[in-house]
C-alpha cells in the first residue's frame, strides 16, 4: 500500500516506510492478536460479524475501502498510453493472471481437497475451501504489488501500466471466470452478488480514485501535480496500513476458534496456496528470463502474478458464503501465507537480478 508516484527522474518518490518495512512483523502480531481476541471475546466478534447488509459486512467493507482507495488514486490511467513500450512484460502479466493462474489454482484445489486430503475433509467443507482458493486465484494483486515492486527497484511507470491494465481487465473478467470455475465445482453462484462485489471493490474505488486524482492534478501541472498526488496519498498511508492490520485482526478473530481447534486445517489449506504461489512466480520469472525481459520489468511482472487482491477475494467469499464459511477461511489463510511468501520471493529476485538485462 505504499506510495508509488514518481519523482522527476522517473523513480518512486519516497521509500518504504516504517510500517511497510516491517509489514510481515505487524501482520504476524495482528494474526496472533486476532486469534487471541476471537477466542477471548467471541461475543464482540459475533456482534461485529452481524453488522452486514445484503451479505456484505459493513465493518470489513469500510476497512477494505481504506486499503484500496489510496492505491486507486495513485493509478494514472494516462499511463496506459505507454502500453506499446516494452510489451513483453504486459503480455506475460495478462497471460499468467488471466489464462493460467485462476485455472491452476482451481486444479490444485480440486487435487488436494477432493483427492489428497479427502480422508480428512468432509466433502461439503472441501467445496468451500476450493471456492476460497478459486477466489484468490482469480484476483490478481492491485495494491500490495507496489510494495513488492519498490522492494525490487522495479520500473514504477511500467508497474503502473501493468496494474492499470489488470484493473480494467478485472472489471470484465473476474466475475465470469469465478462463476465458471465455481460452477465446475458444483457450487451455485449468484451472479448479482459477484457483480456487486466487483463493482463495490473495483469499479467504484477506481472511479473515486480517478476523480480524486483529477481534482488533485487539476490545480497544478507537471511536477507540482505529481507532488500533490504524492502528498495526498502519503497522508492516507497510515489509514491504509491500519486498515490492513485491523482487517487481519478481524478476519482472524472471526475464525479464531477454528484456527485454535483445527490448526492442521490451516496447514492443509496453506499447502496448495504455497505450491501455487511459488509455481506461478517461477513460471513467470523464468519465462521473462528466456524472453530477455529487463529485471526492473520482469521482477514486478512475476510478483504481480504471484500476489493476490485478497481484499476482493475475502469480500466476495464473505458475500457469497458468509463470514464463518470455509471459503472465507481459505481466503484468510491466503493473507497469512502471502506476506512471508512474497518477502522470500523479493529476496530471491534481488539475488538473481544479474540473470536479466538491465534495461
Amino acid at each position: 500500500m505504499t506510495d508509488q508516484t514518481l519523482d522527476r527522474a522517473g523513480k518512486p518518490a519516497g521509500g518504504i516506510g516504517f510500517f511497510e518495512k516491517y509489514l510481515s512483523v505487524w501482520v504476524a502480531l495482528c494474526i496472533i492478536a486476532g486469534i487471541a481476541l476471537g477466542n477471548l471475546m467471541p461475543g464482540l466478534f459475533g456482534f461485529l460479524a452481524g453488522l452486514e447488509y445484503a451479505s456484505v459486512n459493513l465493518v470489513v467493507a469500510v476497512l477494505i475501502w481504506a486499503m484500496v482507495f489510496p492505491m486507486m488514486v495513485n493509478v494514472d490511467f494516462a499511463s496506459l498510453s505507454h502500453i506499446g513500450d516494452r510489451p513483453k512484460g504486459l503480455v506475460l502479466t495478462l497471460f499468467v493472471n488471466w489464462l493460467v493462474k485462476p485455472f491452476t489454482m482451481a486444479a490444485l484445489g480440486v487435487l488436494f481437497f477432493e483427492y489428497v486430503f479427502a480422508p480428512w475433509i468432509e466433502p461439503a467443507d472441501a467445496q468451500q475451501y476450493i471456492a476460497g482458493l478459486i477466489l484468490l486465484g482469480a484476483a490478481p494483486c492491485t495494491a500490495m504489488v507496489f510494495v513488492w515492486s519498490q522492494l525490487t527497484r522495479g520500473d514504477a511507470t511500467y508497474t503502473l501500466v501493468q496494474v492499470s491494465l489488470n484493473d480494467v481487465v478485472m472489471i470484465f473478467a473476474f466475475a465470469p471466470i469465478v462463476a465458471l470455475l465455481l460452477g465446475v465445482t458444483d457450487i451455485v453462484v449468484p451472479w448479482e452478488t459477484l457483480l456487486l462485489a466487483t463493482g463495490l471493490y473495483v469499479v467504484i474505488p477506481l472511479v473515486a480514485g480517478a476523480l480524486t486524482r483529477k481534482w488533485l492534478t487539476g490545480r497544478a501541472s507537471g511536477a507540482e501535480a505529481e507532488k500533490a498526488v504524492s502528498s495526498f496519498t502519503a497522508s492516507l498511508k497510515p489509514v491504509s496500513v491500519i486498515g490492513l492490520l485491523v482487517t487481519v485482526v478481524l478476519l482472524f478473530g472471526f475464525q479464531g476458534h477454528v484456527i485454535v481447534e483445527r490448526p492442521i486445517l490451516i496447514v492443509l489449506i496453506a499447502v496448495p496456496l504455497l505450491i501455487q504461489s511459488y509455481g506461478i512466480f517461477f513460471l513467470t520469472y523464468f519465462a521473462a528470463r528466456i524472453w530477455k525481459v529487463p529485471f526492473n520489468v520482469a521482477a514486478p511482472c512475476a510478483l504481480i502474478g504471484t500476489s493476490n487482491f485478497f481484499e476482493l477475494a475475502v469480500a466476495v467469499a464473505i458475500s457469497l458464503f458468509g463470514l464463518n464459511s470455509g471459503a472465507a477461511l481459505a481466503t484468510v489463510v491466503g493473507v497469512l501465507v502471502e506476506v512471508p511468501v512474497m518477502l522470500s520471493l523479493v529476496a530471491f529476485a534481488n539475488r538473481t537480478q544479474d540473470w536479466f538485462p538491465k534495461s
